[in-house]
């Protein structure tokens, strides 16, 4: 098994989710972020359901990478409570693999 995580994480616009990509991808905590535009979410926040326009960022890493990743989106990201959701890769393209780790610090 892969220690590979792909981790999920919603911005308020494209301006902030360029920023936290290439935050991210420059400190070597992901090996590639894929910014995804056009999502609406739907959550319950202080008691309230809302509906919100966000951007997904799509983060590629690992799990030795993962807590300071999380650290740096949590002290750079503008949400009070930023999601950031890790789901394992179970397997996939052995060089795409190699590349990633190669990627991270």
């Amino acid at each position: 098994m892969s220690d590979t995580l792909v981790c999920y994480c919603t911005c308020p616009d494209a301006a902030v989710a360029q920023r936290l990509a290439d935050g991210l991808v420059t400190a070597e905590l992901a090996a590639c972020v894929n910014i995804v535009p056009g999502i609406t979410s739907v959550y319950r926040w202080q008691g309230k359901v809302e509906t919100d326009a966000e951007v997904l960022l799509v983060i590629k890493t690992d799990v030795a990478h993962f807590p300071a990743l999380d650290e740096w989106l949590c002290g750079e990201h503008p949400y009070e409570l930023p999601e950031l959701i890790a789901v394992p890769v179970a397997t996939g393209s052995r060089p795409y693999l190699e590349w990633l780790h190669r990627s991270l610090v």
